[in-house]
């Protein structure tokens, strides 16, 4: 079974500056996702950014009982950052809800590769990620997340939850660990 980078919600919404959600310490992560990135280009493994898409008109969102409407399809919160690197054989899912395969067809995608190995980045590592990182673990993937490019705006919850997923879902590996595994 093969690896891939799954980055979840790289977005203008937390890593642009004028992003609802930005916060200072995503630029770090950012600059760790960028290097795992050309990690994974060079090792010819996939790629997958999952983000946030929600319907502009569709007040009824399930989430947004809990939030605020966000990263609304074709805004600028819901876009890439201007430095992330997209290429065209990297695959791009929508989400509506915190876990990047709840009513996805990300499973499918990562079956029909035969990817068995999961490098989780992104944010905030106490909703998107940990969600999951807890779906993919019970849908049997061996599930990695990099400690240097996951965050979150609360500290302790982002701890919390590097601690749960290393207990109950998976590993929470370094930066450098991580570049080796995508490298090949």
């Amino acid at each position: 079974m093969s690896v891939a980078l799954v980055l979840v919600d790289v977005i203008n919404q937390f890593f642009d500056p004028r992003g609802e959600n930005y916060h200072p310490s995503y630029e770090e992560v950012l600059r760790a996702i960028q290097r795992l990135i050309a990690a994974a280009r060079q090792g010819k493994r996939l790629v997958i950014h999952v983000r946030e898409w929600h319907y502009p008109n569709h007040a009824d969102d399930f989430e947004w009982r809990k939030l605020r409407p966000h990263a609304r399809a074709g805004s600028f919160q819901a876009e890439f950052p201007a430095s992330l690197s997209i290429a065209v054989d990297d695959l791009i899912v929508h989400k509506r809800r915190y876990s990047a395969f709840f009513a996805t067809d990300l499973d499918l995608l990562l079956r029909e590769r035969r990817i068995g190995t999961l490098i989780l980045a992104g944010v905030k590592t106490h909703v998107c990620v940990r969600a999951t990182a807890q779906d993919a673990f019970a849908l049997g993937y061996k599930v990695l997340v990099v400690r240097e490019a996951v965050g979150s705006n609360h500290a302790h919850l982002h701890e919390a939850s590097l601690e749960d997923i290393e207990r109950y879902m998976g590993h929470v590996i370094g930066l450098e660990e991580a570049i080796r595994l995508l490298h090949g």
